[in-house]
């Protein structure tokens, strides 16, 4: 059971940290774009903090969510062996 908690927790971080990147920032009113893809026409410089921010939360999330993932399978691993 806390194996596939762990899983569906792994998961709901993965998507959060792609959500992030995916979602596209904006600026006092200017849009950005997105984590990968910039928005055409604009000064850098206005949205560089904020994209480094968003940047690193989607890291966050998205590491987390493959650590959370990799417990899971690791517990599931050693349930395994264990009833062998």
């Amino acid at each position: 059971m806390l194996n596939k908690v762990l899983g569906a927790a792994g998961l709901v971080l993965l998507a959060a940290g792609l959500v992030f990147a995916f979602r596209p920032v904006s600026v006092n009113g200017v849009n950005c774009g997105s984590v990968f893809q910039p928005a055409t026409g604009i000064t850098p410089m206005d949205c560089d903090n904020r994209v480094a921010d968003r940047e690193r939360v989607a890291l966050i999330l998205g590491g987390a969510g493959l650590v959370v993932g990799a417990t899971s399978i690791g517990i599931a691993m050693l349930r395994d062996r264990r009833v062998r």
